[in-house]
C-alpha cells in the first residue's frame, strides 16, 4: 500500500509521515531528504547546480533511505541537511529533470512491494499516481515561516523571521512554476490546512481518514 503526501515547504508533511509510518507499521520514504542529500554534496563539493555539472556528479553518486536515515555515497547525511542554505539549494536542484527521473526511479525501486508512506511536491502526481490515499498538506505562508523559524531557533541555527518568510514564499512559486512535476495537488487528493492544527491533530485527521476506509 502506498500513501502519498504532498505539499509546500513547512507544512508539516515529513513529520506527520514519520508519526504515521509508526502508529500504521509503514515504511517511511522522505523523499525530500534525497534531494537536499543531492544539494548537500554538490555544496560541499562547489558543484554549480545546471544540468550538465549535475549530471556528471550524479554518475559518481548513491543515495539510499534506510529505518528513516538518508545516505550519501554511504555515509548517513542524516544530520547535514537541514541548514537553510542546503534548503535553497534543494529547491534548485530539484527543479532539474535530470535529477527527478533519478530520483523518481529510486523512490519507485525503494517502495517496490512494501508498505509505504511517502511525502514530497510530486508524489501524488508524478511519482505514484495510483497511490491508495493521496494527501496535500498546506498551511498559510506566514505560519509557515513562524514553524520553520522556530525550528531553526530550536537547533541554535542563526534565522530572521522576515528572511525565513521571504525564502518560503519564493520557494513555492519556485516548486509551483518549474517546468518539470510542478508543487500542486493531486485532483483526488484529500486538502488538509493545518494553518490552525498542530502536527498531532494533522495526524489524527489523516489516521481517521484511512481508517474509516477500513485500511487500519
Amino acid at each position: 500500500m502506498i500513501i502519498a503526501i504532498d505539499g509546500p515547504s513547512g507544512a508539516g508533511k515529513s513529520t506527520v509521515a514519520r508519526l504515521l509510518s509508526k502508529e500504521l507499521g509503514f515504511e517511511y520514504i522522505d523523499t525530500g531528504a534525497m534531494y537536499r542529500a543531492l544539494a548537500y554534496k554538490a555544496y560541499k563539493d562547489n558543484i554549480d547546480i545546471n544540468e550538465i555539472e549535475i549530471e556528471e556528479m550524479l554518475k559518481t553518486t548513491t543515495v539510499n533511505y534506510y529505518d528513516n536515515q538518508i545516505f550519501l555515497d554511504g555515509e548517513n547525511v542524516e544530520k547535514l541537511i537541514r541548514e537553510e542554505a542546503i534548503s535553497k539549494a534543494a529547491s534548485k536542484i530539484s527543479a532539474l529533470k535530470i535529477v527527478r527521473e533519478k530520483m523518481v526511479e529510486l523512490q519507485r525501486k525503494i517502495a517496490a512491494d512494501k508498505n509505504v508512506i511517502l511525502d514530497g511536491r510530486d508524489i501524488g502526481t508524478t511519482v505514484f499516481p495510483n497511490a491508495d490515499f493521496k494527501f496535500f498538506i498546506t498551511a498559510s505562508a506566514k505560519e509557515r515561516a513562524k514553524r520553520r523559524f522556530n525550528q531553526l531557533k530550536e537547533s541554535n541555527i542563526e534565522a530572521d523571521y522576515e528572511s525565513v518568510l521571504s525564502d518560503i514564499i519564493k520557494r513555492d512559486e519556485n516548486d509551483s512554476t518549474r517546468q518539470v512535476s510542478p508543487l500542486k495537488m493531486a485532483k483526488d487528493a484529500i486538502l488538509i490546512d493545518t494553518t490552525d492544527m498542530d502536527i498531532q491533530e494533522t495526524t489524527n485527521a489523516i489516521a481517521e481518514f484511512i481508517g474509516g476506509n477500513n485500511v487500519v
